[in-house]
Formats: C-alpha cells, structure tokens, sequence
C-alpha cells in the first residue's frame, strides 16, 4: 500500500489504484464517492471503498477535490506541416503539456496534401503520432481538395480582400483580421447548415469565432437541426485587439483564421451559449509556431503561419471564464470539455465518464487553487503564449491516463508512445439516432402525402390503408386517420 504526497509519482506505479475522499463530477450528477481502478479500467465507485488485498494498491488523497473525466480536445494539430515550416508542438510535447492541463485525450487533423489520398494521410499522421503520445489519441481526416471553379468563384473571393489591404500598404497582423470579415465566417456557416439539413446530415462547426456564426448555430439548433458548434479556447477567453498591438511579434502571434474577433464582447457571448448547449464542445486549433517562424510573414501578414497555442490551458481557461465566473456549474464543465466530444465522435462511455467499465482517464481537480500562465512555465514547446499573465482558478492536482498517474503536482511520468489510437466506428448514437428517426419521419411523410394526394376525396382501399397502417406501425408513430 502506497500513499502518494505531494510531488510524489512512482517510477513503476502498479495497476491497482484507489481515489479517495473527492467529489466525482460527471455531465449529469455530482457524488461524493471514491473511484477504484485495476488494469486501466474502472472497477468500482461508491462511498468509503476498501479494496482487498492492499498489495500493489496506490491511493491518492482526492479530499475536497473535484475527481472528473480526462479532458478531450476534439481539434489539435501537433507536428503539421503548413505554410513553408512545421507546427512548433510534436505529438510528444503537445500531448505532454496536454496531461499537464488535464486532458488525456486529443483529436488531431491528418491533412492530405494535394496528390495524397485520405488513406495516405490517415497512415502518415498515425506514423508520425504512434511513437510520441503521452496520452491517447484519434485522427479526424480532413478532405482538402477544391475544384479550380469553386476557389476562383466561391468563398475565397475574400481573397481580394487581402489584395486591397496589401495595396494600401496594410502589411500587419491586423491586415489578417480586416481581410477575413466576420461576415464570412457566418456565411460558411450558415452555408454549411442549409446543405446538411438538405440531405439530413449531422454537422460539427469548428473553431466557432464570431457572434455572427454563433447566432447561425444557435438558429439552427433552437429549429431542431442537428448542428453542433465548437468554440476554441483561445476564442472564449482573449480577443481580436491583439492583432493592432504595436510589438509586431505579440500581434503575429495570435494570426489564426478563422481570426479572434476585435469585439472584446465577443468571448463572452461565446461562453454564454457554451453554458446554455447553444454551443457543445470546447476545443483548441492548438497549432503553436514560434516567434522565429511567425516572422516568415513579417512584411506580409499573408505569409505569417495561422495557429495558437491552447492545449495545457484549455481546462483552465474555461473553468476561469465559466465555472468561476458564475456562467456554468461544474457538470456542465464537464460536459463541454470532455463528454459531449465523447458521445459525438463516438467515444462514449469508455472516454467521458466516470463509471463501472470506462477507460480510467481521470483528473483531480482542486477549484480552489490558481495558477498565472505563462510561457515561462508553460510545457508547449512554443515561446509564447496568448493567454500571458491570465491568472485562473481551477488547476489540475493529477492526471491519470488508463490509470497510470502520469501528471502529479507538476512532476510528470510519462514515456513517449505510452498512448493509444483509439478506433472510432462511425455513426455515434447519439448524434445518429435523431438522423435515423428524421429519415423515418420523412419517410413517412412522403408516404402518406402520396396516398393522400392519389386518394383524394375517397376513402382508401383496405388493402392500401393495411400497407399504411404496417408502415405505420414500423416506424413506431401513432395511426393516423382518414
């Protein structure tokens, strides 16, 4: 029986562990209750465990503290190669600081270049990935290829934009902002959702941005539409004057697109939808270049690499920004940050939860306790940080990933390759039970309304009403009569 302290990990932990004394917080409901895990997986939860024989058995004190499922960060890109250099993060760094903000599981983006089928990049990403992850991880990956028509005609026309600003000789970081108006942000958005509720497809948004793409998301699903909408981390907690910033490398450093909005309102308005499920998931875009290679585009904001760092301070920031600001209870903190990702992507229960049966990918969580972020202390292998001098309540004690401890207060123990790529069938339930029923709906509308139209006037026949009524009753809806 080993009691860890603080600063304490084993260099061999055992594969029995026991959480006592924290309040375990799922989406749905909060207990006082300890967690018992042997081999990875969690065995039991329940009031003043004891589980026997002791031997080989570690405890970790969780008293007045929040015991949660792992973080998931649906959108990373860690070692990706983009505009002329490479992503600051590989997967061994990335996912390192990843545990160290409490999430112990991230999504990455394979992204074929032009030439390279989906399958080539999926193996190439898994290549570069399997190797180096401190923390288990998925792949989504991304389809790139657009026609000449479509990038000559169709949204990239913001492209003139660019072209006006760089005339009048608007080279800054804030030229980034002014050539991508929110305007389009909103209309891809709301193009998006019209398209997939023609063919009743699910949709996800990512990097969520602006008030404007919010309202279409928050339109959409207060009309029943199957639409879920990503707000970044970055997005929920700084804004878009950091672009006119007068250091050029303070400026540089916050380029992403879609860009942070220059209204200062709009993190807030973002988190207000998050806590009310008008937005589901908070992710990061975490892709982290450093001062050195943002300079690439330091005469032409064109040429400056988009991305930002977020994946250690992800948990944090929304914790400051929601729970301690009053905007979102602890469940719901969950929720947003690992188990809605979860369910969506197909991840749950293994992933998202704690119970009887799931991955044990758990974080100790002390609300209490603060932490100022920094790139001075900050475990991304990037030296700066958008969120600099942010102080947050809210900071992870220990993470635990498959039930090995691998972060506990601020000392790591994790080996590159440690983690596993998670398969992901498709079609989750609970994104995919509405679409089924929505199709039998429709189904069922197209059927009764050719009936209706052909048997106007008339009563129909028994053999035609039987058909109906079967059809009916398959489809588990209520009898209607004519």
């Amino acid at each position: 029986l080993s009691i860890w302290g603080k600063g304490m990990v084993p260099r061999t932990p055992g594969s029995r562990l026991l959480i006592k004394g924290g309040r375990v917080v799922n989406d749905d409901q909060s207990v006082e209750a300890d967690v018992y895990v042997e081999e990875g997986v969690v065995q039991e939860v329940g009031p003043n465990l004891n589980p026997k024989p002791p031997s080989g058995l570690t405890v970790l004190d969780a008293t007045n503290k929040l015991v949660i499922p792992g973080g998931i960060d649906t959108h990373t890109h860690l070692q990706f190669p983009f505009m002329g250099t490479t992503s600051k993060d590989d997967f061994y760094t990335g996912t390192k600081a990843a545990v160290a903000g409490g999430t112990t599981m991230i999504i990455d983006f394979a992204v074929p270049q032009k030439g390279c089928s989906l399958i080539e990049a999926f193996n190439k990403w898994k290549g570069w990935a399997d190797p180096k992850v401190c923390c288990d991880y998925a792949l989504h990956v991304a389809v790139t290829w657009w026609s000449d028509k479509v990038h000559t005609t169709g949204i990239f026309q913001f492209h003139e934009n660019t072209k006006k600003l760089l005339a009048m000789g608007i080279t800054g970081p804030e030229g980034h902002a002014l050539s991508h108006n929110e305007d389009v942000e909103a209309e891809a958005t709301h193009r998006a959702i019209a398209i997939a509720n023609t063919v009743n497809c699910p949709l996800y948004v990512v990097h969520v941005m602006s008030k404007s793409s919010a309202r279409m998301i928050t339109n959409a699903r207060n009309e029943g539409k199957v639409v879920y909408g990503e707000p970044i981390a970055a997005g929920l907690g700084i804004d878009g004057t950091n672009y006119w910033n007068e250091d050029w490398a303070h400026a540089a450093a916050h380029v992403m697109s879609p860009p942070l909005s220059p209204d200062p309102s709009t993190p807030d308005f973002l988190m207000n939808l998050l806590a009310n499920d008008d937005l589901s998931v908070v992710g990061t875009d975490n892709c982290t270049f450093d001062t050195c290679q943002k300079a690439l585009g330091k005469d032409d904001f064109t040429k400056i690499p988009n991305g930002l760092n977020g994946l250690e301070d992800r948990m944090s920031v929304v914790w400051e920004k929601g729970v301690y600001s009053g905007k979102m209870d602890e469940n719901r903190f969950v929720a947003v940050t690992s188990t809605n990702a979860a369910k969506i992507f197909n991840l749950y229960p293994k992933k998202g939860r704690i119970a009887v049966g799931s991955d044990a990918d758990i974080v100790i969580w002390d609300p209490e306790a603060t932490r100022t972020i920094s790139a001075k202390t900050h475990h991304q292998a990037n030296n700066f940080n958008v969120f600099e001098g942010m102080v947050c309540h809210g900071v992870p004690v220990a993470t635990i990933s498959r039930g090995k401890v691998v972060y506990h207060d601020g000392v790591f123990n994790v080996t590159a390759g440690q983690g596993k790529y998670v398969s992901r069938p498709p079609f989750p339930p609970y994104v995919y039970e509405r679409v089924k029923q929505r199709e039998e709906s429709d189904y069922l509308l197209d059927f009764t309304t050719i009936f209706t139209e052909n048997h106007k006037g008339s009563a129909l026949c028994p053999g035609a009403k039987l058909i109906l009524e079967e059809e009916i009753k398959y489809l588990e809806l209520s009898p209607v009569e004519y």
